[in-house]
């Protein structure tokens, strides 16, 4: 007897999230019998009165509320696809028709009776794809019987709002050309996704192309289906983007980079990335998964949780990379600390003290030339810095100048050595240098790098090693330049790292509105990023699916002013049921923090501010508090960001430099930092000022 199938669809948790708690109770506890066996005696089928597709009908939950299920017999197939209250969901049921594809093979839910009325009422004949040939509406995925309805479709924004109308893939499709892509572009993009064997109007084939895997998720067991049914709005845990599974399954002949703007599911890839190569590992091998900030460590750590199995976690080891190197020279009996930030410019002002030169130059100046030169060229004698190149820095040395800057690079390792600490590159370098002299070397099978942007040369020369030889599936990197707020530009093949013909681009913005994500990425404009080697990254193939309204812009002539209308926004927000804990002030500085904390606390609220060391607990109810820099890699509904004023965007003390190229350097990581902030957006965003507006909004 043939296996049955059954799948649950993205709008069925969509629906699942709107129903009463005790409702999801039931719901969870009939999928799951469900699915042991849908053929059951005790399954209730009813056919549903005028639904224009047969193999659509209902099963009961309880009393009040059905479920919507495609039921294939013959090949044993059952999609649940939505659940509500009876009435609603025959509604929901009546206007809808499921089939696969016959150009695409992916399984398509869409709108017929929504169709038809737009035939009968509608009398525009020169609609935004009119001009589009039925054939090219095809090749798009557009289903034969929804091509009147598309031709008709008279603006924009009445795209927009059919959305729920179209079967997912034809509206990713039709989005594009929309916004002024050419027709036999996208159709060249989508095809290359295309599973290319699908037996037609079979939906256990169809559920097996990945452009299907997008909408549905095949359930095995009681404990995946536990895992999706109690965060259902976490839907990136289930379901991905053909180009997203390409990419994640891929086996890849040496490094492998993915790119992509602020939203565009990089984490999600890696993650998934993380969960595939761990089933394919033996014995005690981990694999390395590894990223700049240990915020960013602990959140994909407790992701990896929800899509993993534990079998799976105890082969992924998650740690920041700064981390991993402390506690590597622990392991090999070092004591030295690594340090940071003023304990850094503390041991740079000693060392010009000690050495007695009399230099027109600040600590900030030889902490630059230490990182940039130094550290990226590894000219750790004198012989190698005088003859390293220094492109890339605006003050020019002499070479009696650079004698002297030597002098002092003297007495800051000297220092270093006396008071056992160290600057976290020459950690790396030494890390390095222990794992290159090492006898019997162990190396990851895999290492995974999540916003690669932010690490140097001495990190990718550090993982390069760490990865042993270049290998299948050896290195994953996943990054963005546009997102760099660190300076830290990089050529990954001057570290050992080869990844030409071993590149991707993930094109959907899945974050944020598209209003918002052309807005901060309008702050960017005019600047050149590369793509974290040699080329350059334009990010303009990027695109949100979503819509709403431009962030919203307001100045204020005082502080004073400026909180009384946050304190208004927000709770409109949280009269109108958005939890606090969905809600984010970002401000550029710590201290800035500390006023706004004091004033929402005054107001009656709760507040978690979220720092280096402290993770984002998604429990505690509050609103969230965060300067720019932690606010990366998160996500919330609803983003302020506040005192974007002059000398605090960009903050003066992070820009006054006398190396004009350092100085131009840092702008750039400020704007970038805003557009940062920006993009963590799912739904609005503010920018507030007072007194004199930043020149990056005007």
């Amino acid at each position: 007897m043939k296996k049955n199938v059954v799948a649950i669809s993205s709008d069925f948790l969509t629906a699942f999230v709107s129903l009463p708690r005790h409702v999801q109770g039931k719901v969870t506890e009939f999928i799951n019998k469900f699915r042991n066996n849908p053929r059951s005696p005790g399954i209730n089928y009813e056919k549903i009165h005028d639904a224009v597709d047969p193999k659509i009908c209902s099963v009961r939950i309880d009393r009040a509320y059905r479920g919507i299920v495609v039921r294939q017999k013959e090949n044993g197939v059952y999609l649940l696809l939505w659940v509500d209250h009876h009435d609603e969901a025959y509604d929901w049921a009546r206007r809808k028709r499921c089939e696969v594809n016959p150009l695409t093979g992916n399984v398509q839910v869409f709108d017929i009776q929504e169709i038809e009325t737009s035939e009968e009422t509608s009398e525009i004949t020169h609609g935004i794809f009119s001009e589009i040939n039925d054939d090219d509406l095809l090749a798009l995925g557009v289903p034969r019987a929804q091509i009147n309805f598309v031709r008709k479709i008279a603006s924009i924004e009445e795209f927009y709002k059919s959305k729920s109308n179209l079967p997912e893939d034809v509206y990713e499709g039709l989005e594009w050309v929309a916004n002024g892509f050419p027709p036999e572009e996208v159709i060249d993009l989508i095809s290359s996704e295309r599973e290319k064997n699908f037996q037609e109007n079979d939906l256990a084939s169809a559920l097996q192309n990945p452009g299907s895997q997008r909408s549905f998720v095949v359930v095995d067991g009681e404990e995946e289906l536990r895992r999706i049914m109690a965060e259902p709005l976490e839907k990136w845990r289930v379901f991905l983007h053909p180009t997203q599974r390409e990419i994640v399954n891929k086996t890849y002949s040496g490094p492998a980079r993915v790119l992509g703007g602020a939203g565009t599911g990089k984490t999600v890839v890696a993650m998934h990335r993380a969960k595939c190569l761990a089933g394919q590992v033996r014995g005690k091998e981990k694999i390395l998964f590894t990223t700049y900030t240990a915020n960013l460590a602990d959140d994909i750590k407790n992701n990896l949780r929800k899509i993993c199995t534990v079998e799976e976690q105890k082969h992924i080891e998650v740690i920041n990379l700064d981390a991993w190197v402390a506690h590597f020279l622990r392991e090999q009996g070092y004591s030295y600390q690594i340090v940071y930030n003023n304990k850094l410019i503390e041991m740079w002002e000693e060392a010009i003290i000690i050495s007695g030169e009399d230099t027109e130059f600040s600590a900030s100046f030889f902490m630059e030339e230490w990182s940039m030169v130094v550290n990226a060229k590894e000219a750790y004698s004198k012989k190698q810095y005088m003859k390293a190149s220094r492109i890339g820095r605006g003050t020019p040395l002499t070479r009696k100048k650079r004698i002297q800057v030597w002098q002092i690079f003297e007495e800051y390792l000297n220092i270093m050595k006396e008071r056992q600490q160290r600057d976290v590159d020459y950690a790396m370098y030494e890390c390095r240098k222990i794992l290159e002299n090492s006898i019997e070397k162990e190396y990851y099978p895999s290492v995974i790098i999540d916003e690669a942007q932010d690490l140097n040369m001495n990190a990718f020369r550090l993982i390069r090693e760490l990865a042993g030889p270049e290998h299948s599936n050896d290195i994953f990197i996943v990054g963005d330049a546009h997102q760099r707020i660190y300076k830290k530009r990089v050529s990954m093949s001057k570290c050992g790292i080869n990844i030409r013909g071993r590149s991707s681009y993930l094109k959907i913005n899945y974050r944020t509105t598209e209003e918002i994500r052309k807005y901060a990425f309008s702050l960017l404009k005019g600047i050149s990023f590369d793509d974290l080697d040699e080329g350059y990254d334009d990010g303009i193939n990027c695109q949100s699916l979503t819509h709403g309204c431009l962030p919203n812009v307001k100045h204020f002539s005082s502080a004073g002013e400026e909180i009384d209308y946050l304190i208004t926004k927000v709770k409109e927000l949280v009269d109108s049921e958005v939890q606090p804990k969905d809600i984010c002030i970002v401000a550029r500085t710590h201290r800035l923090l500390d006023d706004y904390i004091r004033h929402f606390i005054d107001a009656g609220f709760r507040t978690f501010e979220i720092k280096r060391s402290k993770t984002d607990d998604r429990s505690y109810n509050g609103i969230r508090i965060a300067t720019m820099h932690r606010v990366k890699g998160l996500e919330f509904q609803y983003v302020f960001v506040v005192a974007v004023n002059k000398r605090v965007v960009p903050l003066s003390l992070a820009i006054n430099n006398l190396d004009p190229v350092v100085e131009s350097e840092a702008i750039i990581a400020e704007k970038c930092l805003l557009y940062v902030s920006l993009t963590r957006a799912q739904k609005s965003a503010y920018l507030t000022s007072y007194g004199t507006q930043s020149e990056f909004l005007v």
